[in-house]
């Protein structure tokens, strides 16, 4: 049952400044922002969107396949997929960029700034979706924009049901981009801040969107998340965490338990529950892929938290 994950693969360097970005902004000064913020903090990680949601995916004994694209610095990624067992026979190399890179600074209050290198990430639309073989899912998660269009059409053609999570890349995309989009997909999954704007750019409301697909999943960080079907509303409750060590990374957690769920046909409850608790295991650990939770554990903490087993 293997996932196709179109997305970025990418370098993060993540930064932790100590104070509060609002304390910093003045209001009536935002038309010219020249500040500095202190981190003291600082590491570099792997990550991007498709490596955090393969590697979780992993982590639940699913079978991810990734369908992106390296620089000429991107060997030590390759290297590492491999020695996850994380298939790369999707990945393409391009020795005439770098690896796309994120800068990513976060306050006291958990807000994030981010600056993104896209650099090979540009050339995502020359992987092809039919080149994957046999998939029973896929998902459409921030990559370059020309790829992000392409994977999409091409999963609607071949008929590889998939889900459209726009993340940070939702911006760059116009509303009848938006709502080719969801007419071609079979779910969408969007955290709050990106629910309002996928309505504003699109004019749909939440519910006419749920309409168009299967599932619509709107995360909305501690308080949960809502999954729209066509049997009503389902909310989803924030799995209680034992510390809040690093946001990054925690929406790709989420997107790894639903396409676990799905692939499994498990129910939405049991999906958006196992999909909520991967959030909360990756929050507890720094960067996006660096917690290490066997499957028995995973299931041990779902069945505290739930009292059943997925």
């Amino acid at each position: 049952m293997t996932s196709l994950i179109c997305g970025s693969l990418a370098f993060d360097t993540i930064m932790s400044f100590h104070g509060r970005f609002s304390e910093a902004l003045l209001a009536d000064q935002l038309h010219k922002i020249n500040v500095a913020f202190l981190v003291p903090d600082i590491r570099r990680e792997y990550g991007g969107c498709a490596g955090n949601i393969a590697y979780n995916l992993k982590l639940l004994g699913g079978d991810p396949l990734i369908m992106a694209t390296l620089g000429q610095d991107g060997a030590p990624y390759l290297d590492r997929l491999g020695k996850l067992g994380i298939a790369t026979r999707c990945i393409r190399s391009y020795d005439d960029a770098y690896t796309a890179q994120a800068f990513i600074t976060t306050d006291a209050d958990n807000n994030q700034i981010t600056a993104f290198h896209p650099g090979a990430m540009s050339n995502s639309h020359h992987n092809k979706v039919r080149d994957a073989g046999g998939v029973k899912l896929a998902i459409i998660a921030p990559d370059g924009r020309d790829g992000m269009v392409e994977h999409a059409r091409d999963c609607a053609t071949v008929g590889v049901p998939f889900i459209f999570d726009p993340g940070q890349g939702l911006p760059m995309f116009s509303g009848g981009e938006l709502k080719e989009f969801i007419e071609l997909s079979t779910y969408v999954a969007v955290n709050d801040y990106e629910a309002e704007l996928l309505t504003e750019r699109t004019g749909l409301t939440l519910p006419e969107i749920s309409e168009r697909v299967s599932a619509l999943v709107v995360t909305r960080g501690e308080q949960g998340a809502e999954i729209f079907t066509a049997s009503g509303k389902i909310d989803i409750p924030v799995v209680r965490v034992n510390q809040v060590v690093d946001p990054t990374g925690c929406g790709d957690a989420f997107r790894a338990g639903m396409l676990f769920g799905l692939t499994r046909d498990l129910d939405w409850m049991t999906i958006g529950r196992l999909a909520s608790l991967m959030g909360a295991l990756k929050i507890e650990s720094q960067g996006g892929q660096n917690h290490a939770p066997t499957v028995e554990q995973i299931e041990q903490r779902f069945q505290k938290e739930f009292g059943y087993r997925f």
